[in-house]
């Protein structure tokens, strides 16, 4: 147990390192979907989640954290994003004994169709394009000791912009370490672990014209050439405990540092307060973030019956300039 809490402090020590540097690579990665969160929960406590994620919602922030269901977890969420895309994210956790806890969720992004328009055409061609993004994940999570537990994801991926599209797959793994101290625990994750994706489709075949000047060359059959990107490859290393005030009552406080491929290094801290363990209400900030900041939010549970209990969770979180962005969730554990 000792090498492992050096390990996770070393890696700690090794992030921070990292998160130092000035360099940015923003705009640098695609699939940016990949990137926006899931669970209510999460988003009002500023998404400090790597070691606070404990319920199905754990398969998008830290796949160990799936170690903490022990029945069956259905949840849903829908969140209006900017510019009139919506998000949809649907996930399955199911724990069987002595093997571990395995998960399946699906997340879809889209917006409506827009009008066609040329330098000829500017009010419109008639016709519409559209743009979606899609992701299957299964995941799989297991205590390897009484304090330390492991869990580790496959994404299958997918992009569209009108008839082109990309698709890959990427890796997601976690780590979750009780410390010993009280409920203190740090929490770790790599995410979208992948190799490059490629947009392909019959609108990158073209006509050529090598020589215009020629009348009597025909023109050649061709193919634009598309560069790949990367995914949005994350680490996240933070820890979260937990503030008993009594039988009824519980404060979580959570921090945690992120460094992203695709921009500088950020940060979030956060607290859910729990009551009668019921209730809740939560904020966070987000720390060197280009708009997103402060983050609020709550929820509640209650049992639908003996053996079904039903959470509800709504966050409000601010997007400066781009105004702000609601998100609700639900879960259902049976």
């Amino acid at each position: 147990m000792k090498k492992i809490i050096l390990i996770t402090l070393a890696a700690s020590v090794l992030t921070g390192n990292i998160l130092a540097d000035d360099f940015t690579k923003a705009g640098t990665a695609g699939a940016q979907f990949l990137k926006v969160g899931v669970g209510a929960r999460y988003h009002g406590m500023g998404e400090a989640s790597v070691a606070a994620a404990n319920d199905v919602y754990s398969m998008y922030w830290n796949p160990a954290g799936l170690t903490h269901i022990f029945d069956n977890e259905l949840a849903f969420t829908y969140v209006n994003y900017l510019t009139d895309i919506s998000l949809n994210y649907i996930a399955y956790a199911r724990r069987y004994e002595n093997l571990g806890v395995f998960g399946a969720s699906v997340t879809s992004l889209s917006m409506d169709d827009q009008m066609i328009t040329t330098v000829e055409q500017p009010e419109g061609t008639g016709y519409t394009y559209g743009a979606s993004s899609f992701a299957l994940q299964l995941s799989f999570a297991r205590e390897l000791t009484a304090r330390f537990s492991f869990g580790a994801s496959f994404k299958y991926v997918q992009e569209k912009i009108y008839r082109e599209s990309a698709h890959g797959y990427a890796f997601d793994f976690g780590t979750l370490l009780y410390t010993g101290y009280r409920s203190l625990r740090i929490g770790m994750n790599i995410s979208n672990m992948g190799p490059e994706m490629k947009f392909d489709g019959p609108d990158l075949d073209v006509y050529y014209d090598p020589d215009q000047s020629n009348p009597n060359q025909d023109p050649v059959n061709s193919r634009l050439k598309v560069d790949p990107y990367d995914l949005p490859l994350a680490f996240r290393v933070g820890m979260a405990y937990d503030w008993d005030f009594g039988e009824n009552s519980k404060l979580v406080l959570a921090v945690e540092a992120k460094h992203p491929n695709d921009n500088t290094q950020q940060g979030s801290i956060g607290a859910e307060y729990n009551a009668f363990g019921r209730y809740f209400l939560r904020a966070g900030y987000k720390i060197n973030y280009e708009e997103e900041g402060l983050g609020m939010g709550g929820g509640f549970r209650a049992n639908i019956t003996s053996g079904t209990e039903l959470s509800l969770d709504y966050a409000w979180v601010d997007f400066g300039r781009l105004e702000s962005v609601h998100r609700f969730s639900a879960a259902i554990v049976f």
